[in-house]
């Protein structure tokens, strides 16, 4: 059994009911945690808002707050490969890519460490001297962080971070399929000297993500997940006015042109499709191909994908792990399905492996047309679709043709043409000739049904801040 954390005491499921954790490689089931009651999210709530009036955190001197979230960046180094089996044990992913997400983790607490020492305000001259004006930042209060399963201990640095470098004290409520690299962070944060209170974890499904976000004591809710629980989010906090962050779905294009370097962007294309089986928000599932190279890239795609190799994320070596899920892998065969039935061509993949795990083979689709299902929802799983176009006006057309806008791809030799694509495409993050490249200082968000707000950078940090106006008559 596995324990929640309120008010600096780790509490036992006890009579609580339980939620089993598996290991997606194998259905074994590695944990248990309790489902959260509506009287556990108010206790957590209660110790966070109390730590907060206290000013228990956002007293302390900046340098002091600053050390602290050093040291947290300094243990999950310590411990990165503790937390990185983990994370692959809850998650399924490949060994190596919990490694970079852990590593990650450590530099968005490293990051944002320096922040409560340039939180500043200004002094705003409104009458030649007859009042003394000026702004403060002030944390906002109590911030609600709400998590995937897909980056159980990124998104919770993501969030984790910026929010406590604000001054916020938070209550965390990691993904029922994948809390306990979270569990694991909240006791690495409590050895680096957060002080009790302001970092509270409750554990549960749906329903204790509901109670948090519309409880009247929290005033920030940041939110990554699916759009449709993303729009119920903003509903449930609507009633209290609560500020809210929300990174949504995608269905992102990767557009390739005729004059790129046909290699790397292949190369590239499969992991921005299949990496993390696909499970991630930025996947470039909507492969766009420039006509005139069709036939050639779609032959290079093809083989690639039939070389992505499958299995056990803990034994190495391994770029497509299993799904979540059997849940999760329904769904994304469902979709499989369907994109038969539309006309699309499976060209490889398109089953489950002969395995133990919920796994789907990594399947690509040709013959994509952008009106298609597969085309225009988020799969979430190891299936992407070439799309051909003839020219840039059509490729923009195609790619700005969603309702989504979290990010996209552009592979070009041609820098002006770079510099065009990356003007029109309607996304977050335009990536030219990479793609998946983040860091703590560059914001990270998107537009339309991507959601709103932004996470990383400073957009992140101001957002968990309210600015106070002084106006002092001299």
């Amino acid at each position: 059994m596995s324990a929640f954390l309120i008010d600096g005491e780790w509490i036992e499921p006890g009579d609580r009911s339980t939620i089993p954790v598996e290991d997606p490689a194998t259905g074994d089931v590695i944990a248990e945690i309790a489902q959260c009651t509506a009287e556990d999210v108010d206790h957590a709530v209660t110790a966070a808002l109390k730590a907060h009036t206290d000013r228990r955190w956002s007293g302390l001197p900046p340098i002091e707050r600053t050390r602290i979230l050093s040291r947290i960046a300094d243990l999950i180094e310590e411990n990165l490969e503790e937390l990185a089996v983990l994370e692959t044990r809850d998650n399924g992913k490949p060994i190596e890519r919990s490694r970079a997400d852990t590593a990650f983790s450590a530099k968005d607490f490293r990051h944002f460490a320096g922040a409560p020492g340039r939180l500043t305000g200004t002094v705003v001259p409104i009458d030649g001297g007859a009042h003394h004006v000026y702004t403060v930042l002030e944390p906002v209060g109590v911030a609600a962080l709400i998590l995937p399963w897909n980056f159980p201990i990124m998104t919770a640095a993501h969030k984790l971070a910026p929010a406590l470098a604000a001054g916020c004290t938070v209550v965390v409520k990691p993904a029922e399929q994948t809390p306990m690299t979270m569990l694991r962070l909240a006791e690495l944060c409590e050895e680096a000297g957060l002080p009790k209170g302001v970092l509270n974890v409750v554990t549960g499904d749906g329903r204790t993500g509901a109670a948090l976000v519309e409880h009247p004591g929290v005033a920030k809710v940041s939110f990554t997940g699916s759009t449709e629980v993303g729009r119920t989010v903003m509903r449930n906090a609507a009633a209290t006015t609560k500020r809210l962050t929300l990174e949504l779905g995608g269905k992102s294009p990767n557009i390739i042109f005729e004059d790129a370097d046909l290699e790397a962007a292949v190369a590239t294309a499969m992991r921005a499709s299949f990496g993390h089986s696909g499970q991630m928000c930025t996947a470039g599932s909507r492969i766009l191909v420039q006509r005139s190279i069709l036939d050639k890239a779609t032959e290079m795609l093809i083989n690639a994908t039939k070389r992505v190799p499958v299995g056990n994320g803990l034994d190495g070596g391994i770029s497509v792990g299993p799904l979540v899920s059997e849940e999760q892998r329904q769904i994304v065969l469902s979709y499989i399905d369907q994109g038969v039935k539309d006309g699309a061509t499976v060209a490889t993949g398109g089953d489950k492996p002969d395995r133990s795990g919920y796994f789907v083979s990594p399947t690509l689709f040709t013959g994509v047309t952008n009106d298609m299902i597969i085309a225009r929802e988020e799969i979430f799983g190891p299936v992407a679709g070439v799309i051909a176009f003839e020219d840039e006006d059509e490729a923009i057309a195609i790619a700005n043709d969603t309702s989504f806008g979290l990010a996209a791809g552009v592979w070009t030799k041609d820098l002006s043409r770079a510099h065009r694509m990356a003007a029109k495409l309607q996304a977050g993050t335009v990536w030219v000739n990479t793609y998946n490249i983040f860091d703590p200082a560059l914001s990270f968000g998107g537009v339309g049904d991507s959601g709103l707000g932004r996470d990383l950078g400073d957009e992140a940090l101001h957002s968990y801040c309210e600015r106070k106006g002084v106006v002092i008559a001299l």
